[in-house]
């Protein structure tokens, strides 16, 4: 499964959604690319007060706040 997590710099709070992607990689099988929102006008319509949003490859999306075991449970259901 690819993930997305939309995002932008400078954000601490995406930062803390990295941290808990990269926590999660440690234990399990998991990769995501980070897309900074800033760049495309549509996905700061979409995201621009929702980030970070981590997406997995079906479309679903799982909006802040969450943690680890939010990640777990949406990986499970896909």
């Amino acid at each position: 499964m690819q993930l997305i997590l939309y995002g932008t710099s400078a954000c601490h709070l995406c930062e803390q959604a990295a941290a808990i992607l990269e926590e999660l990689a440690k234990e399990c099988s998991l990769s995501w690319v980070e897309i900074d929102i800033v760049d495309d006008e549509q996905q700061m319509q979409r995201y621009g007060l929702k980030i970070p949003v981590l997406q997995s490859d079906d479309g679903a999306d799982l909006c802040w706040p969450f943690c680890k075991a939010d990640v777990i449970t949406f990986l499970a259901a896909k």
